[in-house]
């Protein structure tokens, strides 16, 4: 039986196949510490497993739910727009829950993508958005971002570009993996740009909350509903990232056009996981300040195990990683990986897995606990 042509260019996730060797190194019983992923080990808020375990009661429970969530949960999300980016949103048709915010990614690309057609992906940036546009047979075309320019797009290069086949455009901030905040400008610059060229501009938005100082939206921009559209979690700011909760946020027409594609994909979101993601989008400035207490201590661990390697971060970036580029005349990045796999039974992650931009780079989760970090550190005798 032959495969569809379409997966002759997609390979694996890397994680999906790298931590199954870890997991097998660990079966073997080697000491593997994991500080690649971005899997918050931390809890939900207690009010949100009460949500959870009082639905499992309710005659609805068990049924098929909406393929738009419950009304409550919409009306959820457009309150915390509005309390947190200050972005007016109407609940029954500018919001749509999704399972993850990565299922988003696949159903905005079918929905708005034709073989042949060109979306732009940053470099570095999230594997999935260049895996999904080869599902749906539309092209990669990367734009470099580079620490020099602070991880912001280059708007020269970006006016050089032939956008006849251009479609979408994925914009990522606070970004991932490098941690920079987008400026306000970046955001109007690209609205701008995006609009008189006709493009859909996608802002993937899990990261606001985590380390930043004031959490940003691409749609409190001015004209931003006209031409952007932005995906959110409550994986890494709400620690529910098994839950696979997500949301997309945007103009009417646009949220109908991807609905058309979810609505055949699944057949709703679990009842007790809605209730769940209601309590959690009630959190007060309490909840991310506590988060971040812990993220800012665990972050500095990493900074030291960073130094201790000869490599360069930026101390003001955020998110859930550090972000380091390797001292001159280290091995490459996967090599650099692998060795510290090898010998001090550490795995983090490879920045070429991000793209070409990546190279010379590695990353680190502050997903893993304070006395996890603190061993690790003691592997380097520091």
């Amino acid at each position: 039986m032959k495969i569809a042509r379409r997966l002759a260019q997609t390979q694996e996730y890397y994680f999906s196949r790298k931590l199954r060797e870890v997991a097998q190194r660990i079966a073997a019983g080697q000491p593997i510490i994991n500080m690649g992923i971005g899997s918050p080990d931390l809890p939900a808020h207690p009010s949100v497993l009460s949500a959870l375990e009082q639905s499992l009661s309710h005659p609805k429970a068990h049924m098929y739910q909406s393929y738009q969530g419950l009304p409550e949960l919409r009306a959820g999300i457009s309150d915390f727009y509005q309390t947190h980016y200050n972005v007016t949103l109407e609940a029954a048709t500018e919001v749509l829950p999704l399972m993850g915010s990565k299922e988003g990614i696949l159903h905005l690309s079918m929905a708005f993508l034709n073989p042949g057609d060109q979306v732009l992906i940053p470099n570095p940036g999230y594997p999935t958005y260049a895996a999904v546009a080869r599902l749906v047979e539309a092209e990669p075309v990367f734009y470099d971002l580079n620490a020099a320019n602070q991880w912001q797009p280059d708007f020269d290069a970006l006016e050089e570009l032939d956008t006849t086949k251009i479609k979408m455009m994925w914009i990522n901030y606070p970004h991932m993996p490098t941690g920079a905040e987008a400026a306000t400008a970046t955001f109007d610059r690209l609205i701008q740009w995006a609009k008189a060229r006709n493009i859909l501009l996608v802002n993937d938005n899990p990261y606001s909350f985590v380390l930043t100082k004031k959490p940003q939206s691409i749609l409190s921009r001015p004209g931003a509903k006209e031409v952007a559209m932005e995906l959110n979690s409550l994986s890494k700011s709400f620690n529910m990232a098994g839950w696979r909760v997500g949301m997309l946020c945007g103009k009417e027409s646009f949220i109908q056009s991807v609905l058309k594609v979810k609505s055949n994909m699944d057949s709703g979101m679990f009842y007790g996981i809605q209730q769940g993601a209601i309590a959690a989008l009630k959190m007060d400035q309490k909840w991310f300040t506590d988060l971040n207490r812990i993220y800012r201590k665990r972050r500095s661990l990493v900074e030291q195990l960073a130094t201790a390697l000869g490599a360069e971060f930026d101390s003001n970036s955020v998110g859930l990683f550090v972000w380091a580029k390797l001292p001159k005349g280290a091995l490459n990045s996967e090599a650099f990986v692998d060795k510290l796999l090898d010998e001090k039974h550490l795995f983090i992650t490879p920045g070429t897995i991000f793209g070409s931009q990546g190279a010379g780079y590695i990353r680190f989760s502050l997903c893993v606990d304070e006395a996890t970090i603190s061993k690790v550190l003691n592997r380097f005798e520091i």
